[in-house]
């Protein structure tokens, strides 16, 4: 945690003086009272009544405005720390291979982004400042108790072992049981966003009773968790406290005997049970603030699961120098997606500058792979892939991935605008560039024909527009970035024949200049290319062959 604190040390130095002098102010207040009885009640002192009295009203406010400035500093800075985690925690998944979210569930992410560091903002914002505040305030009373009798004090902390030892024995029940819950809630995430996402395959299956029944158990499990988790807070909280309570009963006794017998002032025996019931908040605070951090720490522990989970491609390129002709070559390439299953094994092709080249080849043969490692989703267990002779872990990512521009095979929209979707790769671009892309894709005229044109709401994923749509505005927002390579996965899959052929047709004259690979086993693109690269499983081995 320092790393995301260090910038921050001034304001936490300024704010803990702040909630220093405060928790200063605090332990003044029972002296007071002794004052008030001794030196003004007893002696019948009116002018030390009054004194008294403005010592009273002074400390109280100038305490009250300091612990409201260290409070809200405290919670402006835990605000911007943690937002710098969950800042750093963003960009971290950003740089993680489709391997890592094809064995992470979406909702254990969203869980760990987004509650796992709320919980972690609730624990710093409410617990580490009144851990400070409370220690403080704990040592204070301590000593100016022991300076009114150090007697008394010694029965006020004679049960503190035995709350110590009970908090220690629930707390490492509660860690397990955070966890536990936190886990139960990342379940019921995960299971909201797979079947709503799936909801059209739920319905049509008559799977709603079933579904809804999962959810039930989902959400009991939570609940049991939920139940066992607070009853052990509870305990761990109420049970320490309860123990410091008995020693109440005998500062009483105690202390008032030593009153009757003369050896203490009626003021001193005041302003000890003052303090010792001031004394019994703090214990309190520091045991509940302990049992807090636990099922804090829990939630930190998974925000850095994620944050120490490596980046299978590292960014330790130097930038593309000017202009980037766009030649692709694959040497002798390896690739697999674990030990066993061997995807791409010494595959080998070169793709001229300027060239249209189709990558033709059953199902499952890897031709998607090949632009997974074009794009350097995944970097390839031997062999290497180049563009212009460089080797592409030799190129700085962000120069790489504006030169190499991918159209994934499942088209994928934001729910905003037809413009805002295609301008998204370039938010600055203007309205005939956006126009000319679309018409290059094939898209203007269906576009134009919507109710409210480039304006149009592509919903949720674009699921207010046909799979074709979506599949055209993709390759619009690929064109408008006018990369020097362009790789699209099957762009014509949800096209029907006729339409096919037209966005054929126009691709190969919008893409003239540049490269482009188009994996595809549509004949209609393969009759356009310039080169095929077919991928022929033959046992053990693949074979590469290519035409003209």
């Amino acid at each position: 945690m320092l790393a995301y604190i260090a910038p921050y040390w001034r304001k936490l130095v300024l704010v803990t003086a702040v909630s220093l002098v405060a928790t200063a102010v605090g332990l003044a207040q029972p002296y007071i009272s002794k004052l008030l009885i001794d030196e003004a009640l007893l002696r019948k002192n009116f002018h030390a009544l009054v004194l008294v009295a403005a010592l009273m009203v002074a400390v109280t406010v100038l305490g009250f405005v300091l612990n409201i400035v260290s409070s809200y500093q405290y919670v402006r800075v835990s605000a911007g720390v943690l937002f710098d985690m969950r800042l750093a925690l963003y960009r971290h998944l950003q740089k993680l291979s489709p391997r890592f979210y094809a064995r992470t569930r979406t909702g254990d992410i969203v869980s760990r982004i987004n509650n796992d560091i709320a919980e972690v903002q609730r624990v710093s914002a409410d617990s580490i400042l009144s851990l400070v505040s409370n220690a403080v305030f704990l040592c204070g009373s301590t000593a100016i108790m022991l300076y009114l009798n150090w007697r008394l004090f010694l029965v006020s902390a004679l049960v503190l072992p035995l709350s110590l030892a009970a908090l220690s024995h629930y707390q490492r029940r509660l860690s397990a049981q955070v966890r536990t819950l936190r886990e139960r809630s990342a379940d019921i995430g995960s299971f909201l966003i797979e079947t709503i996402l799936g909801m059209r395959l739920v319905v049509t299956s008559n799977a709603e009773e079933r579904e809804t029944s999962r959810f039930r158990a989902r959400n009991q499990s939570f609940v049991d968790a939920l139940l066992k988790m607070q009853l052990t807070f509870y305990l761990a909280a109420a049970t320490p406290g309860a123990l410091v309570t008995l020693s109440t009963a005998a500062i009483f006794l105690y202390g008032g005997k030593m009153v009757i017998d003369g050896a203490l002032s009626i003021g001193s025996l005041v302003a000890l049970m003052a303090y010792h019931l001031r004394l019994l908040a703090p214990v309190q605070g520091l045991l509940g603030t302990y049992t807090n951090l636990v099922a804090g720490g829990v939630s930190l522990s998974r925000l850095f699961e994620l944050l120490d989970t490596p980046a299978e491609v590292v960014d330790a390129g130097q930038p593309l120098s000017s202009p980037v002709r766009g030649e692709i070559q694959f040497d002798k390439v390896t690739f697999r997606h674990d030990r066993d299953n061997v995807v791409l094994d010494g595959v080998s092709f070169r793709v001229p500058a300027g060239s249209i080249c189709a990558i033709a080849g059953p199902s499952g043969i890897g031709k998607s792979t090949i632009a997974d490692l074009l794009v350097r989703f995944y970097d390839p267990e031997s062999g290497a892939v180049r563009l212009d002779g460089r080797d592409l872990r030799e190129i700085r990512l962000a120069d790489l991935r504006s030169h190499i521009a991918l159209v994934d095979q499942s088209a994928y929209l934001l729910h905003a605008s037809i413009r805002e979707n295609i301008a998204y790769g370039r938010p600055e671009a203007a309205e005939d560039e956006i126009v000319a892309v679309a018409q290059a894709a094939a898209i203007h005229e269906r576009v134009m024909a919507l109710p409210e044109g480039y304006e149009t709401i592509a919903g949720e994923r674009g699921l207010a527009l046909s799979a074709g749509e979506r599949h055209r505005i993709t390759i619009a927002r690929a064109l408008l970035c006018n990369p020097a390579v362009l790789v699209l996965d099957e762009p014509t899959a949800a096209l029907d024949a006729e339409t096919e052929r037209g966005l054929a047709t126009t691709l190969k004259h919008s893409l003239r200049g540049r490269t482009a690979i188009i994996i595809t086993h549509r004949q209609a693109l393969i009759d356009a290319a310039d080169m095929v690269v077919e991928l022929l499983d033959s046992g053990c081995r693949m074979s590469i062959a290519a035409s003209a």
